[in-house]
């Protein structure tokens, strides 16, 4: 799933604005044309400027987002949070509307490098885009199991703030006490919304609660420092301590800082997440069990919305779920062929269930399974490692380690996923398996999903849109759902091309996880479209796939969540393979896999049709040579 660069992706989803500020964007726009670029006529110099222009821009944006300086590996702003409140973001949709209003008045188009064409068009997209999504600004569920901010805060501040000097332990408890208005906007935000009658269905709500206490459980919320210490302070000072042990601070500056951090945790987050807890007590009571976004103010046309903005296609709710039910009979079939390969007698739905029990495919539930576990996945992913010249020109820079899923949001937290590297290197990428429950991890799926989320997945992936030159950096740090979750998922089908999945049973976790993202097609539609309860989609993936039963259960908890976002998966990695057997036919003996895979990673996330239009440049290109 994807990864989570939520400060960022915010900024790419506001849009609209009243003509008075239409006008007054133009008047600045045309300032700046008059009084800041010269008059430009040559393709080179219109590429040049355009290319600085994005970069100027860029950097507006940045700067306005002390998060997302951080998760950039920038120490700008470092003791501040994001103002979330709506007023900001409608700031936000001002200066992105004044901004494609300015590349447009500014730069000629026709006069621009290819390059710069792409940038162009997907500027326009990310407006376009931005534009549909302003009027359901309501309607996600800002506390979630997902991605909620309950838990958002704690990971944040564990995984990104990273401490090296005295200086940037201050930094941490600045933003310990920013947290209560931080917190507090997203409250009210999520009071006004279910207000007007757009809140989750009541199961979500213990998720949320029990992320929230977890937070606030253990020193100093308790009443003794005997008590276990909770994760943001044993965190910071673990964190201190380290500092301390690099004689970077004293004794003394180390204890005022321990000192500082518990009167920020008591006196600051633990009232903000008391006050959390109160209003999602309160909106539970009034929660129904209805599930799909269906139930919400103009839900039809809001999950159309999210088809658009996560498919990037124009296939309706009805066409993606036939796709799903078409896609889950052929790989069923093929399934049916493994189970004669290991000579299992009985029905597909009967094998389903011996991979679900068989003790052979788990490992124990206990600290040396979840090592255990760790241990052989970075040994998959390193045996790929080796192999990767053989399908690609190119590789990333950025290390990529694997983790297990912090305590704290582990009940909550999705299978695996996969968090960005910082863009200066001093923070690797990370493939995080949720090893809550041990059971719901099978070997048997352990090679897909470390393809999938690691390499020549999400890592690599990611690793090279950031470090791709000469493209400007807000492609280098944005995303297309379809685009890289459908990478993901091709990552999981190219290592059979290559001779892995020796084993037939994870041949098998292969299919199944293809499988996954077939059904999800049919579930997220049912879901939201055909108004399937909850019990009605958990039991048709327990039907129809092999995953056990916690899977499904949290699966369809996350496709209620995050409605539309599975269904990019499956299109995204169909419409990858349909390209690369097109190159290959019509290019024939001159078709190269590693050429292809450029084509594909050499310009960063794009909606699918302009990644076609990559592709058929490239065979026209070829051809031409």
């Amino acid at each position: 799933m994807r990864t989570t660069f939520a400060a960022l992706a915010g900024l790419a989803i506001l849009a609209g604005c009243n003509a008075a500020n239409d006008a007054t964007n133009q008047a600045a726009s045309q300032d700046r044309i008059h009084h800041i670029y010269p008059l430009i006529a040559e393709p080179a110099d219109q590429t040049a400027a355009i290319n600085e222009w994005f970069e100027a821009r860029w950097q507006e944006q940045v700067a306005r987002s002390p998060m997302t300086q951080t998760f950039l590996g920038i120490k700008d702003n470092y003791d501040k949070l994001d103002d979330p409140s709506l007023e900001r973001q409608e700031e936000e949709l001002e200066i992105l509307r004044a901004n494609v209003s300015e590349m447009r008045a500014l730069f000629d188009y026709e006069a621009l490098d290819p390059q710069a064409q792409l940038s162009w068009r997907i500027l326009d997209y990310q407006y376009e885009r931005a534009q549909a999504r302003w009027p359901f600004r309501y309607h996600a569920y800002i506390f979630n199991q997902m991605f909620g901010a309950q838990s958002r805060i704690p990971a944040f501040m564990i995984n990104q703030h990273r401490v090296a000097s005295a200086e940037d332990a201050d930094a941490y408890v600045a933003r310990l006490n920013a947290v209560g208005d931080y917190l507090g906007t997203l409250i009210s935000i999520s009071d006004d919304a279910a207000e007007r009658g757009i809140q989750p269905p009541a199961f979500v709500y213990d998720y949320v609660l029990t992320d929230a206490r977890n937070v606030i459980t253990g020193y100093p919320f308790g009443d003794a420092e005997r008590d276990d210490p909770s994760p943001l302070y044993e965190d910071f000072k673990g964190k201190v301590d380290a500092l301390k042990e690099k004689d970077e601070i004293n004794g003394a500056k180390a204890a005022t800082l321990i000192t500082d951090s518990v009167f920020a945790l008591r006196d600051v987050v633990g009232p903000a997440y008391e006050r959390l807890i109160e209003s999602m007590e309160a909106q539970k009571a009034a929660a129904t069990t209805d599930d799909g976004v269906w139930k919400l103010p103009d839900g039809e046309n809001y999950y159309s919305e999210r088809l658009a903005a996560q498919t990037t296609t124009r296939m309706s709710a009805e066409e993606i779920h036939q796709l799903g039910l078409d896609e889950t009979a052929r790989i069923h079939d093929e399934m049916r062929a493994i189970m004669q390969q290991v000579g299992f007698q009985g029905s597909l739905q009967d094998f389903f269930e011996f991979m679900r029990t068989d003790a052979r495919f788990y490992k124990p539930d206990s600290d040396a399974g979840r090592a255990a576990y760790i241990a052989e996945a970075e040994a998959m992913i390193a045996a790929m490692e080796v192999r990767l010249p053989e399908v690609f020109n190119r590789f990333p820079k950025a290390d990529m380690i694997v983790k297990a899923v912090e305590p704290f949001r582990e009940r909550s937290a999705g299978k695996a996923f996969y968090q960005r590297p910082s863009a200066d290197g001093s923070r690797p990428g990370i493939y995080y398996a949720n090893l809550y429950r041990m059971e719901d991890m099978p070997t048997y799926q352990m090679e897909a999903l470390a393809f999938h989320e690691g390499i020549p997945g999400h890592h690599m992936q990611i690793a090279i849109q950031q470090e791709l030159e000469g493209v400007p950096s807000f492609r280098r740090f944005s995303g297309v759902t379809a685009y890289s979750e459908g990478w993901g998922l091709y990552s999981e089908y190219l290592p059979k091309e290559m001779g892995f999945y020796s084993d037939p049973y994870s041949d098998f976790g292969r299919l199944a996880m293809e499988l996954w993202r077939a059904a999800r097609l049919v579930v997220d539609t049912g879901l939201h479209h055909k108004k399937w309860t909850r019990e009605e989609a958990v039991d048709w993936l327990l039907e129809n796939t092999p995953n056990p039963a916690g899977d499904a259960q949290k699966a369809i908890d996350r496709y209620i969540v995050m409605p539309g976002q599975a269904t990019a998966y499956k299109i995204g990695m169909n419409k990858i393979l349909d390209l690369r057997e097109h190159a290959r036919a019509e290019l024939g003996d001159a078709f190269d896999i590693r050429d292809f895979h450029d084509v594909i990673l050499a310009n960063g996330p794009v909606p699918l049709a302009i990644l076609e239009e990559n592709v058929e440049s490239w065979i026209a290109e070829s051809k031409a040579r």
